[in-house]
């Protein structure tokens, strides 16, 4: 690199430490440039175009006495629009509160309860999820589709409103999230968290303008948010959005009209491809299951390629974060040599902590520490190097909204985050999870049990879709998500179907119990009817069936969907 673009590259990361910085620069640099667009046309904006619409609606805002600190909600499925409310609110000191999609009524009337929210930005799909009580509390309710509005309160009309212009500690966003252990919390993300994320986000992968993203995960959560909505910002980059849900249908024709070099993930969609895809074409052809044995370098290689084109041809990053990778899936994808990386983190750092890029993947590794953060393991066990992973830097959050006392049970005095997460290191500074501080079970002499390895192992079996292992009166039990062509439960009162399913657990549990320790082997199977509630990285919320709901041993019952708050 030249001395005079390594100057600009550290002005410019100097200068962006607000999303308001972000906005001006970007829109000032890339005008003329595309910035977001549906896949099959419809929405789409220029980066000038954009800088319009967002002053246009923070004026309204304004008119309505929705000012500086004041929050604003967004609800909505991707689509571009939703990159426009979000810069209309962050750059003039507005706080945002994306909510992501897939929450319940209850979850919405809680988060803009306890954000005190004054606005909404609503699609026409996510109306049904306002409740009357906070329709008629808001002060607007904004069509997210077209910008006009559902709702006003007149007695608001006062043009008292205003702006400010945002410092990097000031609050940005406040991002709800229950993980998977049931308890709801207001992340606060400062306008420095944010573009930290960029920042590290450029260096754990060089883009540049001509770089074109395809974006499939929920644009409220904070992992697509970084990555695929601000990031692109940073460079004058382009991205895509599939207006209806990401079928592998929908989401291969996507790719092959797009073809883009960008796109994030969750280890669902991979493991989905290679569970579905890829394993059944090579156990039904004689000459591939054969170069498998015999000429596996040569099979990777070739089916790699295949795999390659089908993403578009010309993919230079596919990060996958959100939950951990199943390693038989990712030591295909480094065999095969697709262009994957991962990322870890979580909404308190904004998200990223450790990465592992392009090329510098390790099956099972996590990577080492992400630009700019310090992370190391905290209490360390001597006899297995196993220790909780704590993070300090810009990337780490203002704390807990309204609740300083959970706050202070992560962040230690002098701002070290506990992310909860037992890893080892090894000698070249690569981090392995092992899994859940709170996950973790305490065998009979007292060794620790990860469950989420045992899922890995029960999730290679052939037929099974997910798992999650549990300890109910000191025995390991293992829930199982069978693939619906495997146990088809509307045969259920058919004496077939009763031989069938024992005959698959018991296969589950003499292959998991052959290759688990002796300290992990399960003692019991049991089938869950229905699909596991998840999150939306797709992990799987434990705490809602630690009591064996779902299950054949109670079929009929329903999983608990009340509020997580």
């Amino acid at each position: 690199m030249s001395k005079k673009n390594r100057f600009f590259r550290a002005s410019r990361e100097n200068y962006l430490t607000t999303l308001a910085k972000l906005f001006e620069y970007s829109t000032d640099n890339f005008a003329k440039r595309p910035l977001s667009r549906y896949v099959d046309g419809g929405q789409e904006y220029t980066y000038e175009s954009f800088k319009r619409k967002c002053l246009e609606l923070s004026h309204m805002f304004n008119r309505y006495g929705v000012g500086a600190k004041d929050k604003v909600a967004i609800l909505s499925q991707n689509m571009p629009n939703w990159t426009v409310a979000m810069f209309s609110c962050v750059p003039f000191g507005r706080v945002s509160v994306p909510i992501l999609p897939d929450s319940s009524e209850s979850e919405v009337t809680n988060i803009l309860r306890h954000s005190e929210c004054k606005a909404i930005f609503i699609s026409k799909r996510m109306l049904p999820k306002l409740s009357d009580e906070m329709r008629e509390k808001l002060t607007l309710v904004v069509d997210i589709e077209t910008f006009e509005l559902i709702k006003k309160d007149d007695s608001a009309f006062t043009c008292e409103g205003h702006g400010t212009v945002p410092q990097e500690d000031d609050l940005a966003a406040i991002i709800y999230t229950s993980g998977t252990s049931g308890n709801a919390k207001g992340v606060m993300l400062s306008h420095m968290n944010l573009c930290h994320n960029v920042i590290a986000a450029y260096h754990a992968q060089k883009t540049t303008k001509k770089d074109v993203w395809l974006s499939i995960l929920p644009m409220s959560h904070t992992y697509e948010m970084a990555f695929s909505v601000l990031y692109p910002l940073y460079v004058g980059a382009c991205v895509n959005y599939i207006q209806k849900p990401p079928t592998p249908t929908i989401l291969i024709n996507a790719m092959k009209k797009v073809r883009p070099t960008i796109m994030c993930s969750v280890p669902l969609v991979i493991e989905k491809v290679y569970k579905t895809s890829v394993m059944p074409t090579i156990e039904k052809s004689r000459v591939l299951s054969w170069m498998k044995e015999h000429t596996p370098g040569i099979l990777y290689r070739i089916v790699g390629k295949k795999l390659y084109k089908t993403f578009g041809g010309r993919l230079k990053f596919f990060g996958i974060g959100g939950s951990k990778l199943d390693p038989a899936v990712e030591e295909f994808l480094l065999k095969a040599k697709f262009p994957y990386a991962i990322g870890y983190g979580l909404t308190e750092t904004a998200p990223l902590i450790t990465n592992a890029l392009v090329g510098k993947t390790v099956v099972g590794s996590i990577g080492v520490p992400a630009y700019n953060v310090e992370v190391k393991l905290q209490n360390v066990d001597p006899k297995t190097g196993e220790g909780e992973i704590i993070a300090k830097g810009n990337n780490v959050m203002l704390g807990y909204f309204k609740d300083p006392e959970r706050t202070r049970s992560v962040l230690t005095d002098d701002g070290w985050f506990r992310t909860h997460d037992l890893a080892t290191v090894d000698s070249k500074g690569r981090y392995f999870i092992k899994g859940r501080l709170g996950n973790m079970i305490l065998g009979p002499s007292g060794e620790n049990i990860y469950p989420e390895e045992i899922e890995q192992v029960i999730n290679q079996f052939t037929g099974v879709s997910d798992s999650l292992v549990v300890e109910r009166n000191g025995k390991l039990v293992a829930l199982v998500k069978f693939d619906d062509n495997v146990i088809n439960w509307n045969q259920e009162k058919e004496d077939k179907f009763f031989d069938n399913l024992q005959s698959m657990k018991q296969s589950v549990l003499d292959y998991v119990n052959k290759h688990v320790s002796k300290q992990s082997k399960i003692g019991e199977v049991e089938a869950m009817k229905e699909d596991f509630e998840k999150t939306a990285t797709q992990k799987i919320r434990r705490f809602k069936y630690k009591d064996g709901a779902n299950t054949d041993k109670n079929p009929s019952s329903e999983g608990n969907t009340e509020s997580e708050e």
